[in-house]
């Protein structure tokens, strides 16, 4: 966690029933392009790199049920606001700030989520929300009884942002029954800021919805796939660094920095998905600050570009080529390091070895050689 910045944490409310939407289960446990609607959800916020921990509100009645990699589970109440309730308690005293999302907006995006704790820097509280454009009328037995004026309406979206001390306080002094928590939050005095949302941060209420949302996310979806390589030869020491794990051996590999072989080639990837250059242009080894610099520095400076222009690292799949060391005893390691160091699950991250069957320098045992593919999303 970086302590130049608020500490965040996401409580995604996913304990309704949602019977509008149709179905025999809740409608965040029905699929949606492949995956359940909370998968979707959830993963907003698990492959964010501002948060730092994402709890997950459902029903009693699913606790079997499979949860989304990289959450925390409690259980809600028999009302949205106690359920709330729950979630902020079970994050109380350990984090700054605290987005409260719908387990039913599937589709919101990372540029959603970074207004509202931009917002959050200097405001009490922060939502997405967008200005209605429709006419509104006032309707009775069917038919238009009035109109009603537009100007002030927002439709509301989330995540709802607040500072965790506050809207937790706000909450217990609550009567219940608020449709939101900005209503909450309004109600003990707190203000709460508009940032723009969006239309595809949409709320899965009706069986339309499932549709629409899977055409969301046909259309908006940019995947971009970046390509790396990487070689390093032998010198004097007692240890390789590939991929951020120290691994014992009879020699060192030489470079610039570190040296990691590993960490270089899914940097170079990364770079490569955003039409960025390469490792060497934005760290040139001429520039003594970066002698000796460990190689992870050089992956988090391409991660945060990457959550920069609005994507998210999807999946990275890196091949060390070497004779030796033996990456297999280490190779678990490896993946449990790029996991945390990415900010994504540990299924979205590969590594393998091979050799080149004592063919070329590899073969000879002279070094190491490593390539990567990174897949990048964005929408």
């Amino acid at each position: 966690m970086n302590s130049n910045r608020l500490s965040v944490a996401a409580v995604i409310v996913a304990a309704g029933r949602g019977t509008r939407a149709g179905g025999e289960i809740a409608k965040q446990w029905q699929p949606l392009a492949g995956r359940r609607v909370i998968d979707w959800t959830c993963e907003a916020f698990t492959s964010h790199s501002a948060v730092d921990e994402v709890v997950l509100v459902v029903p009693q009645d699913t606790r079997d049920a499979a949860l989304p990699l990289g959450v925390q589970r409690v259980f809600g109440g028999d009302s949205r606001d106690k359920s709330v309730l729950n979630g902020l308690k079970a994050i109380e005293g350990r984090f700054d700030v605290v987005l409260i999302h719908d387990g039913a907006r599937p589709l919101v995006s990372s540029q959603v989520i970074d207004a509202v704790l931009k917002e959050l820097s200097h405001a009490e509280g922060a939502a997405p929300a967008l200005q209605v454009t429709d006419a509104l009328w006032r309707g009775e037995d069917g038919l238009v009884a009035g109109t009603q004026d537009r100007e002030g309406l927002y439709r509301a979206q989330t995540p709802q942002g607040f500072h965790l001390p506050k809207i937790l306080a706000a909450h217990h002094a609550h009567g219940g029954g608020a449709a939101d928590d900005v209503e909450i939050a309004r109600a003990a005095g707190l203000s709460v800021s508009i940032v723009t949302g969006a239309e595809r941060n949409m709320k899965i209420t009706t069986p339309e919805d499932f549709a629409r949302a899977e055409n969301y996310m046909e259309s908006a979806v940019d995947i971009r796939v970046g390509n790396g390589f990487d070689v390093h030869r032998f010198g004097e020491g007692t240890h390789v660094v590939l991929c951020g794990i120290e691994v014992p051996h009879s020699r060192g590999l030489q470079g610039h920095s570190d040296a990691d072989v590993g960490l270089h080639t899914i940097t170079d990837a990364i770079y490569g998905a955003l039409a960025q250059g390469d490792i060497g242009q934005h760290f040139p080894p001429s520039d003594p600050q970066w002698k000796g610099m460990a190689s992870h520095v050089f992956l988090e400076h391409a991660r945060d570009m990457a959550a920069d222009m609005g994507f998210k690292i999807s999946h990275v799949d890196c091949t060390l080529i070497c004779e030796e060391p033996k990456i297999g005893p280490h190779a678990l390691a490896m993946r449990e390091k790029l996991s945390n160091l990415l900010n994504i699950s540990l299924d979205r991250v590969s590594v393998k070895a091979t050799t080149s069957e004592q063919l070329g320098f590899t073969g000879r045992r002279e070094g190491i050689a490593c390539m990567a593919t990174a897949t990048l999303m964005k929408g």
